[in-house]
């Protein structure tokens, strides 16, 4: 029996070769947006749940980095859309250093995507139209709550709720002026696919602007 806290071992030969996740197809198409979108669509029907998920790094003014799981909650050929409190640690952070990287990872697919470029905030009518798609009681949420600051307990947070509610009773809840979404324009996207005995497959595209044509490479694993 494995002990709590035992690191698994390493696979072993037959474990590596029966769990090869080669595919021929997988690096189709010289198109990155394209490609994420096929490999999203796989994860969709694959993960048990959250295939959005990913986890976001950002940095300070000081180049301290920072990680954390966010949702994805758009995406197309001007990036890769995600949505926060301006006023929490991240928000803070892509205001002093607005450039961040983001990792998909879907075990089920053995698939992972890494993503780096720079972060400009969407337009207001842009994260007015996705907030208007929010469960009432996120969009209260977003009201009630103040993102990365200290809480003394869960009743200071349910007190701040119920507020919040108050305030708004059945009315419309506008967008807080402090939450909106920020979109990571990539000049770097990696696809990485599992591959027997950690010979992984890696395809790069990469480019110099979000206005310049993406150039491909593969990179040893």
């Amino acid at each position: 029996m494995k002990r709590p806290g035992t690191i698994p071992p390493s696979p072993t030969e037959n474990e590596h070769l029966a769990a090869d996740g080669a595919d021929d197809g997988a690096f189709a198409g010289a198109e990155p947006f394209a490609l994420f979108g096929e490999w999203f669509e796989a994860a969709k029907a694959k993960e048990p749940r959250d295939p959005h998920a990913m986890a976001l790094a950002t940095a300070d003014a000081d180049g301290a980095p920072d990680v954390r799981t966010v949702l994805l909650k758009g995406f197309d050929a001007s990036g890769f859309v995600f949505y926060t409190n301006t006023e929490s640690a991240k928000g803070e952070q892509l205001s002093a250093n607005p450039q961040a990287a983001a990792c998909f990872y879907w075990r089920s697919l053995v698939r992972q995507v890494r993503i780096r470029g720079p972060v400009t905030r969407v337009s207001d009518a842009e994260a007015d139209a996705y907030f208007a798609t929010r469960a009432r009681d996120s969009r209260i949420g977003a009201w009630a709550s103040d993102q990365s600051r200290p809480l003394k307990g869960r009743f200071e947070l349910e007190a701040r709720v119920a507020k919040a509610a108050a305030r708004f009773n059945i009315g419309d809840i506008p967008r807080p002026p402090h939450w909106t979404g920020f979109r990571l324009v990539p000049l770097k996207i990696e696809f990485w696919r599992e591959r027997a005995f950690r010979l992984h497959d890696r395809v790069e595209f990469f480019r110099d602007g979000a206005a310049e044509p993406w150039s491909v490479r593969r990179l040893f694993p």
